[in-house]
Formats: C-alpha cells, structure tokens, sequence
C-alpha cells in the first residue's frame, strides 16, 4: 500500500517522457474521411492510422458509385512516415494492393492550412496529385483536391473531402 504513490509518480513521469519523446509534427494520420468526385460523381470512404506510436501507416479506401469507378473498388496500402524531412514536410513512401507504390508530401502551412503533393503508380500506370485542406476544427477538416493520372481509366479529377482526426 505505501509503493502505490511512488509506483504512480513514476507510471505518470515514463508516460508523460514517452508522449514528450513522440511529438507529433502538427499533421494527423488518424482519421476517417469521405470524398466526392465532382468529375465521376462518385464517392470514396477512406481510413488510415499509425499503428500504435510508430510511424507505420495503415491505410483502405473504397469507392461508392460513380460513372467510372463503380462500386467497390478497394485497395490497402503500407506506408512509412518520415516526419519533419524538409522545411517542416512530412513524407510518406508507401506500397499497397493493386501493385501501388507512392509518395505523398504534406505540410502544414499555418493558420489551420494543409497542403499535400503526392505520386503513385498503379498497375504500371502513374499518377499525380494536389490538396489544399483546412482544419475547421481539431478533428475536422475540408479539403479540395486535384489530380492527373492515367490509373484506372481516370484523367484529371477535382475531389471535395470531410475528414474526422481521432
């Protein structure tokens, strides 16, 4: 009974030291997020989220309608973030279903703004994309994306996303 205040103190200075030690750069990969293509007038629900405090990203997607992509079109991917590399950007590298590979490079601009660049190659088919996101609040955010790519059949598309950090 008399160890339980020292066992305590010392339970609450390792967690606070192991928070302090895994500071996250400022941009969540833990959220949920549901995007309408305003080109395909489809939907695509998606997640992802660092396993446990690494930097090991786990991420899913399917599509939901739409006048090329159909239903269910799923893919998961693998990914490894590489925080504060440049200027304050975060990058992504990562491999996933559907022989993709990427890169995606985000940052966040200040006063709630995020902008995020990327690359991928799916199928032998390569890709590109931009985003423009703010953060209404702590866990929600909009975003606005564009992206060019010959994957899928699809060209240029504009994408409009609601996202819920947890």
């Amino acid at each position: 009974m008399k160890h339980i205040l020292p066992i305590l103190t010392l339970t609450t200075l390792a967690a606070a030291a192991s928070a302090q030690a895994a500071a996250p750069s400022g941009l969540s990969y833990n959220r949920v997020g549901l995007s309408y293509d305003t080109d395909d007038k489809g939907y695509t629900l998606s997640a992802s989220a660092l396993i446990g405090g690494s930097n090991f990203l786990v991420e899913a997607e399917t599509s939901v309608g739409g006048a090329n992509s159909g239903n269910g079109v799923d893919s998961v991917s693998l990914g490894y973030v590489f925080k504060n590399v440049a200027l304050g950007a975060d990058a992504t590298v990562s491999v996933g279903s559907n022989e993709s590979y990427g890169l995606d490079v985000r940052k966040d601009l200040g006063n709630n703004i995020e902008l995020a660049v990327g690359f991928a190659r799916v199928g032998g088919a390569n890709g590109w994309g931009a985003e423009l996101a703010y953060n209404v609040s702590k866990q929600i955010q909009i975003a606005v994306g564009v992206s060019d790519s010959n994957i899928a059949g699809s060209s240029s598309t504009t994408d409009i996303s609601v996202r819920y950090n947890f």
